[in-house]
């Protein structure tokens, strides 16, 4: 034993001179003392002034029975020995670094040791002890409530912790304890009576299942079992030291200093698996031979020895002795797997450099070191039960019940800050991994895969859920081998996609699954939910989940918790994904062919499998600017409309002065030139409830013909829309891209209202601002003259684009934050400048708040 310990036991136990020796014997015969001698607070280490008063006060004759049981040795010397702090071993172990005078009595009283009592006080009756006991004393109890703080402070944390640090001195030694951990704690859940047990699970050790699962035989294993062999002689000479030392009388932090001597070449958590280990086994005797003596005779006489069929006769009594282990057990058990688990964090992600880890470090001494005073009180618990019966126990249950509490409270506040630090570390941990894996989600494209499995694990279950995907045809659970070695289409969107983008998109897919078609054994459908990871999953967002994915006929991920927090941040990462839907084009080995074919599949639909850039290139080489191109196959009367040859007018915007006068100039245009012309109105991109006023209007007053299902609006400006990012995602977003230059005029005057477009068959002939477009029809008197010569198309568009000019209206483009891919610049349409950048905010109050920067 060190210096250190050397002098704090000098401070604290007897003399070690043979007559003071022999005088603080811890036989009770001889220890018992009256409860109000002078005595050392346990807490603070000062004088009780009141019970030297109540000394002072006593009778003579009752100082005088003293004297014969004191014999010779009655030096003030020998009899503040006999009588002083280490009178009473029990009581010192049961309250920690010095005796509670209170305490003494109610442990050593004549109501407990009528031997004691015949031979120190023969007048002093059972009554009277029960007058000076701490339920009828309120001295006792005001000077204890005092002292109920001062042992758990910083300060004397300060001197204990440097005696403990003394004792530390590892050789390397390194062990894994987590089965020893495990065996204990199914010792100590089992260890109990029913009327030790508290109802509410939270307070069972029963309830403490977030560290560890069933044993399952845990203790027969290869490793457990050599681990145990290696361990058990320790165990057990700790074991033995503990009961002794309890049982003879050395106070708790002396008993800490000695089973830490012990132990000194072990890591810290090491240090405290063994002691808790050694705890187990004499505490789990005990309540083994308390459960089965009563149907086996050899555990019956053991138990007799044990005076264990007294203490279970008087189990109701002690109940409350019972709940206080039961709740300090648990506490020790928490924070022992709590300090486990430090030793557990990687050290790539957590260095000891890392503020929380060190001050976790710094604490874990300080935690051990309470955690074995919490278990060197249980032990004495049940070694003074066993050696001084139950009638102690119930005389004493209040006072050590709150010796008790205090550790839980001590030691639940140590678990709450190493708790604190834990989830700091596990954050840094978690960020650090995501950090990893976002840097190798992309990596993992560039490698060459056998199939399309390993990328297809990973981004669609992550979980290792056995059934991740959900079959929309069969409405049941499927294997992810389903899309083994085959093209995969992941359409990636949160759960504000539109019922448009959902029927759309279904028509699409069903078009390319006719009978007949080759198209469904080249590609397959999976829906991606992305949910936003500092969101809570309500009940409501889940409805709408399975709202969506019923009515896709295609796979959808079975739950959005089977997409990991860092698969939705890396999907971001590399395709740019906010709110908008993608759609991700996987080749069978899982080769990524497009970041986002969604634009393609609007445009040209299955035609543009397998979507990758070079067939979207070629599916460009082979458009021109034509009517068909805007309004696809999508309204059957408008593609006869171009079969005919007619002249024709879309027209747009929600301005409905603006349209009732459009549509009349247009018909006395056509009336006045005698050409054949029919009106469509396809309404506008945005403020979907002003498009259905206008619609009602126009069917009404019988203005034009016009889509009456909003979906094709959506579907024909998301098309327009498609055609600019694809070419942006081609590159080709300059001022020699024809039909590039037309899309953005188109954009524009949407953004800026009312537009017209006017075509011949499928040409088009011009495109204009509403201003421009209006006043064009209305001074045909104006430019009819050139018809001879010119014909009708081009009288118009010279007019017109006479107007344009003089006008100079302003071009815009929006471009949502949620699309993700926003060009670094744009030119101008109109005059081929590099246009201006701002940031608007943007409500049309018909959907989500929607934040967009836009161009002007």
């Amino acid at each position: 034993m060190d210096q250190s310990m050397s002098n704090y036991t000098n401070q604290t136990s007897p003399s070690l001179n043979p007559e003071k020796r022999l005088l603080t014997t811890s036989n009770p015969l001889t220890s018992a003392t009256n409860p109000l001698t002078p005595t050392t607070n346990p807490f603070t280490g000062a004088a009780n002034s009141a019970m030297n008063q109540l000394q002072q006060q006593q009778l003579p004759h009752q100082q005088h029975q003293r004297q014969p049981l004191l014999g010779p040795m009655t030096s003030p010397v020998a009899q503040q020995q006999l009588l002083g702090p280490m009178t009473n071993p029990v009581a010192q172990q049961l309250l920690g670094m010095s005796p509670n005078p209170m305490h003494q009595q109610q442990l050593m009283g004549p109501k407990n040791n009528p031997m004691l009592n015949s031979m120190m006080n023969p007048m002093h009756t059972p009554r009277q002890h029960e007058l000076m006991g701490p339920m009828h004393n309120p001295m006792m109890q005001q000077l204890n409530r005092g002292e109920s703080n001062s042992i758990f402070s910083a300060s004397d944390d300060n001197v204990i912790m440097k005696q403990v640090l003394d004792t530390h001195l590892p050789d390397g030694t390194e062990v894994d304890v987590k089965p020893l951990v495990n065996i204990v704690e199914e010792i100590l859940k089992h260890a109990t009576i029913k009327a030790a047990i508290d109802v509410d699970a939270s307070t069972s050790l029963v309830a403490h299942t977030d560290h560890v699962g069933k044993m399952e035989d845990r203790s027969h294993q290869t490793d457990t079992v050599a681990m145990l062999h290696l361990l058990s002689h320790t165990i057990d000479k700790l074991a033995c030291e503990m009961a002794f030392k309890c049982l003879t009388g050395g106070d708790g932090h002396s008993i800490a200093l000695g089973l830490f001597h012990d132990v000194a070449n072990y890591h810290w958590d090491a240090k405290l698996a063994l002691i808790l280990a050694a705890f187990a086994l004499n505490y789990g005797e005990f309540w083994l031979l308390a459960q089965i003596y009563s149907s086996n005779q050899l555990a019956k006489s053991m138990a007799v020895l044990r005076q264990v069929p007294m203490i279970m006769e008087h189990s109701a009594p002690l109940k409350p002795k019972f709940d206080a282990l039961n709740k300090l057990i648990h506490s020790i058990i928490e924070l022992t797997w709590c300090i486990l688990q430090f030793k557990e964090l990687p050290s790539m992600y957590v260095t000891t450099e890392v503020p929380a880890m060190a001050r976790a470090l710094s604490k874990v001494p300080t935690a051990v070191y309470w955690n074995v005073r919490g278990i060197i009180a249980c032990a004495a618990q049940i070694t003074s039960l066993t050696s001084m019966g139950h009638e102690y126990g119930i005389s004493s249950s209040e006072m050590q019940s709150w010796e008790l509490t205090s550790l839980v409270h001590k030691i639940d506040h140590l678990i709450e800050f190493l708790k604190k630090q834990l989830e700091e570390c596990h954050r840094l941990i978690g960020e650090r991994k995501e950090m990893d894996f976002r840097q190798s989600f992309s990596q993992m494209f560039d490698t060459v895969h056998i199939d399309n499995m390993k990328i297809l694990k990973i981004i669609l279950n992550y979980r290792d859920d056995p059934l991740p995907l959900f079959d929309g045809v069969t409405k049941q659970r499927v294997n992810l081998e389903v899309l083994r070695k085959r093209n995969v289409l992941l359409l990636i969107s949160g759960l504000d996609m539109s019922n448009d983008e959902l029927s759309i998109l279904e028509q699409i897919y069903s078009e390319s699954r006719i009978q007949g078609s080759r198209m469904d054994t080249l590609y397959d459908l999976v829906w991606v939910p992305i949910v936003d990871p500092y969101v809570e999953y309500t009940e409501a967002m889940h409805r709408r989940f399975e709202e969506m994915r019923s009515t896709m006929p295609w796979y959808s991920v079975n739950h959005p918790s089977n997409i990991d927090r860092a698969v939705k941040k890396s999907i971001g990462d590399r395709w740019h994904f906010r709110n908008k839907p993608i759609l991700v084009v996987l080749d069978p080995q899982g080769r990524e062919l497009s970041p986002n074919a969604l634009h393609m599949m609007w445009i040209w639909g299955s035609t543009a499998f397998p979507f990758t850039i070079a067939r979207e290139e070629a599916l460009w080489r082979d458009e021109t600017w034509r009517l068909e191109l805007l309004v696809s196959s999508m309204d059957p009367t408008i593609l006869n409309w171009v079969s005919e040859d007619k002249y024709i007018f879309l027209y747009g915007g929600d301005d409905i002065e603006w349209i009732r006068k459009f549509t009349r100039n247009a018909r006395a245009m056509a009336s006045a030139a005698g050409i054949p012309l029919e009106m469509a109105y396809v309404g506008k991109s945005k403020k979907k409830e002003n498009v259905r006023r206008a619609i009602a209007t126009i069917n009404v007053e019988k203005l034009s013909y016009c889509w009456q299902d909003t979906a094709l609006i959506w579907f024909f400006w998301t098309r327009i829309e498609s055609m600019l990012f694809s070419k942006i995602q081609l590159k080709r977003a300059d001022d020699q891209d024809q039909i590039m230059l037309q899309i953005k005029k188109l954009l524009s005057y949407d953004k800026d209202g009312s537009w017209a477009l006017l075509c011949r068959g499928s040409k088009i002939l011009t495109n204009g601002h509403g201003s421009t477009m209006l006043q064009t029809p209305a001074d045909f008197d104006l430019w009819k003259e050139h018809i001879p010569s010119r014909g009708f198309d081009l009288s118009f568009k010279d007019y017109h684009d006479k107007l344009h000019v003089e006008a100079n209206n302003c071009c815009r483009f929006e471009f949502p934050i949620a699309a993700g891919r926003i060009p670094e610049g744009m030119r101008c349409p109109e005059c081929h400048r590099l246009m201006e950048k701002y940031i608007a905010y943007l409500c049309c109050h018909d959907q989500t708040g929607l934040l967009e920067p836009y161009s002007y």
